[in-house]
């Protein structure tokens, strides 16, 4: 391969791969063939591929290559061991440095603590792809011997530290790699680190000494009866701890919370931690908190423990609508598939009924209006709907739900028509991944269908479709001004200079005579990769737009993909904490947010002067705008 002709190249590849892969079946074959890693590029091996620049490679994307069939699997194998000879100073590269390939492993190696460790259960054995996940564990047993490990638990522990930051209602990844990095605890590992790592299997395990020394739910119930009042509160303070810390909840605080509502109410609001503010709605609706308790916030449902104390600390309760549509839930007559969808969720076995998982989650999505995600689908506006009505309207919330699991069916209104979710076949998701919260469950379905119905109906008017659309899905809140930067008849970007000082005089505080949001704003952002290049179009919501610790004009969005580790090149990185965010808000710099936005919505009426935005300002935007996503369309100067 090193000795033919650039265009012929190609012709040697599967040949070079099928010895590789027969190689990798060896036991010393990582070896063998690391030998030969710093001539692969040279070679060719990767030409003509993805993998082609290492340079443009993403930590993330490692482990679905790896698990893929056929010969990608390989490929990514032998692009992972010249990784390796880069960081070790073997071969060098022109685009990427020894620190620069030590950190891409580093990551690597985080995020794939799993098959670092693998599980030694069988299920993990019978499990399907053996041949994929054996190379997969001699690689990242090849890497751990020559790489330090000491490394990867401050890479974890990050990850670990910015998802739960954010509070997300779903925590079964968050979880997942907390039991992968307790493994770590056993290597020579950063002080530091290893006391984080403890920490977070605490949360998830009980931080507690009496969970400490109960084996079982069933033996910690009765070491909780017989525990003294003084033992009871320092349960309680601890587990609240603990919760507030980290935003995760054990089996055992579901346990104490439903002891304590049976014999110690009074002791409930030191268990769920409550602010002077919560402690008052709960005195004020201690007879439905005590039934929400009963119904709702069992082990399996431990969450709901975090997102209970939540909706204490909103005053939610005292809102009309509220209690009458939670009481509705604990008894409706759900729909066969509901229930099947719901119990699907927990083991059988738990003697717990679908009504009580779908309280369970409801009380989780009104206290964390912020923690909702859109799973592995792409319906953020869906999930950024549910979000903004649990925020601002319960009470419409609440009358979704119900309609969703008994009666099937959902309706909006669309310009003097009612669009029913039951006479729709497709939305804009053909399969919907169920690693979902109950409440997201049961609602995105019926919601992705009416979405996409008002989507079609909106099409061919000369605009952007969500000018119509986001008012009629959301509600009347959403401003009727509206502004794109894609021109919908060419799809080109036209007068973007206009768009950037309309969006500084309608939102920048400087500009826009200091009006505030009332409401979260529904705007439609450009993603792009670590490179500044497009990947699509995302649904986000503006939070707020304040000053920062340090002084600086950022804009705060709720983003219902929950990711932590956006980098979205050109030194944009939307950060989780660290600079003034509430959980389950993410950040940026105006300017930066400026620069990846192509539609908002605006009060015409709270106008500033656009004029008196400087040209500085518009160019600075609008060049970050042309080096990354506006790569891929053509400009239109007006």
């Amino acid at each position: 391969m090193e000795e033919a002709f650039p265009y012929a190249k190609k012709m040697y590849q599967p040949d070079v791969l099928q010895a590789s892969a027969k190689l990798m079946e060896e036991p010393e074959g990582m070896k063998f063939l690391y030998q030969y890693a710093g001539r692969f590029d040279a070679a060719g091996v990767f030409e003509g591929g993805p993998w082609a620049e290492p340079a443009k490679l993403e930590p993330r994307l490692v482990s679905g290559s790896l698990m893929a069939t056929g010969m990608t699997a390989i490929v990514e194998i032998l692009s992972e061991l010249r990784m390796v000879s880069i960081a070790k100073g073997d071969h060098e590269n022109e685009t990427v440095s020894k620190e620069m390939a030590k950190e891409f492993l580093d990551s690597v190696m985080a995020l794939n603590v799993d098959i670092l460790f693998p599980e030694e259960t069988e299920a993990a054995r019978i499990e399907g792809k053996e041949k994929e996940k054996n190379r997969a564990e001699k690689l990242f047993q090849f890497l751990a011997d020559e790489l330090s490990l000491t490394s990867i638990s401050g890479t974890l522990i990050e990850e670990i530290d910015e998802l739960v930051a954010q509070r997300p209602i779903m925590v079964n990844r968050i979880a997942s790699m907390i039991q992968d990095a307790q493994q770590l605890l056993e290597n020579p590992i950063d002080a530091q680190d290893k006391k984080a790592i403890k920490r977070y299997v605490q949360a998830i395990s009980g931080p507690s000494k009496l969970c400490k020394e109960a084996n079982e739910p069933c033996d910690y119930r009765k070491r909780l009866k017989e525990a003294t009042e003084k033992e009871l509160k320092e349960e309680a303070r601890t587990f609240a701890k603990s919760m507030h810390a980290t935003g995760l909840v054990c089996d055992h605080h579901a346990i104490l919370v439903r002891y304590l509502n049976r014999e110690k109410s009074e002791l409930l609001a030191m268990a769920l931690g409550l602010s002077k503010k919560g402690v008052a709605n709960l005195e004020e609706h201690i007879s439905t908190v005590s039934d929400l308790i009963k119904v709702a916030i069992h082990p399996p449902m431990r969450q709901s423990v975090y997102g209970l104390a939540l909706l204490l600390e909103r005053g939610i309760l005292s809102t009309n609508p509220v209690i009458p549509g939670l009481r509705r839930l604990i008894e409706l007559d759900l729909q066969p598939e509901i229930r099947r969808l719901l119990l699907s969720s927990i083991n059988k076995d738990e003697g717990i009924t679908a009504n009580d998982i779908l309280v369970s989650g409801v009380i989780s999505v009104l206290g964390q209006p912020l923690g909702i995600g859109q799973g592995m689908n792409p319906t953020c506006q869906t999930a950024r709907g549910i979000s903004l009505w649990s925020l601002h309207a319960p009470g419409y919330l609440l009358e979704l739900i119900p309609r969703a699991v008994r009666d099937g069916d959902i309706d909006i209104m669309f310009e003097g028509q009612a669009i029913h979710s039951k006479n729709l076949r497709e939305g804009l998701v053909d399969d919907l991944h169920e690693e979902l919260d109950p409440v997201s469950l049961v609602l995105v379905p019926h919601l992705d269908r009416i979405y996409g119905e008002l989507v079609r109906r909106s099409e061919f008017r000369g605009e952007d479709v969500h000018k119509w659309v986001n008012p009629a899905f959301y509600g009347n809140w959403v401003n009727k001004g509206f502004s794109s930067a894609i021109d919908a008849m060419t799809g080109s970007i036209a007068d973007f200079s206009g768009f950037v000082r309309l969006f500084y005089s309608t939102h920048h505080p400087e500009f826009n005579e200091g009006h505030e949001l009332i409401y979260p704003n529904p705007v439609g952002i450009f993603i792009t990769n670590t490179f500044g290049e497009m990947l699509g179009l995302h649904a986000v919501s503006i939070q707020r737009i304040a000053k920062d610790p340090d002084g600086e004009y950022r804009i705060y969005f709720y983003n219902p993909n929950n990711d932590s580790s956006q980098v979205w090149g050109q030194g944009i990185t939307p950060t989780v904490t660290g600079h003034g965010e509430i959980p389950g808000e993410s950040s940026l710099p105006f300017h930066e947010f400026a620069a990846r936005l192509y539609a908002f919505h605006y009060n015409p009426y709270e106008q500033g002067d656009a004029y008196a935005v400087e040209k500085e300002m518009v160019q600075k935007v609008e060049q970050l705008a042309r080096e990354s996503w506006g790569e891929k369309y053509t400009w239109v100067d007006l």
